[in-house]
């Protein structure tokens, strides 16, 4: 949420509500539902260590609004997060930890003992349910028309995740039960 916001204000001042606007206009449904106080609570931070300033605008016939804009810091900082590499592999996965502990005579004991079958079951279900359900979203958008373009990319990337973390599962299969 920090560096989406930092990048959105460097197209110019804006208030928390006018950045929900245009985090949802810029990912449509792909994007996970945004709670305002999230992204007020985002905004003191980057106001208290230096990346935005504020300032209160008076409106006619309604309270003043705090508008936000990038300072200089906040400008580097957003080239930096641009020039910056996403980290490479998911090598501390939830999924795998669960799988590998859940298999630990203590931890098995909690819940009368885990089987390593029953939880790579669940976690495909889960996988399968979420891609039917990015599958959906797709089509639903495809319908509506309009430009969806980045939308669309970031459902496919979550699809194509979703396919290889099923083939991992199998792996996880087959060498684990």
């Amino acid at each position: 949420m920090r560096n989406t916001l930092l990048a959105l204000l460097a197209e110019g001042t804006a208030h928390g509500y006018e950045l929900k606007q245009a985090i949802e206009q810029t990912f449509g449904d792909a994007w996970p539902p945004l709670n305002i106080g999230q992204i007020y609570t985002t905004l003191g931070r980057l106001e208290r260590d230096g990346f935005v300033s504020s300032a209160h605008v008076a409106q006619a016939g309604r309270p003043d609004k705090r508008v936000y804009e990038l300072t200089e810091a906040g400008r580097e900082e957003v080239r930096d997060w641009l020039e910056e590499p996403v980290t490479g592999p998911r090598l501390k996965d939830e999924f795998f930890t669960k799988l590998v502990l859940a298999r630990l005579p203590g931890v098995a004991s909690l819940n009368g003992g885990t089987d390593a079958r029953a939880l790579i079951a669940r976690q495909r279900r889960d996988y399968l349910q979420s891609m039917r359900d990015l599958n959906g979203l797709l089509l639903r958008q495809q319908r509506n028309g309009g430009d969806q373009t980045t939308a669309a990319l970031l459902i496919e990337g979550a699809i194509l995740h979703l396919e290889a973390d099923l083939k991992w599962l199998d792996v996880c299969e087959q060498r684990l039960t």
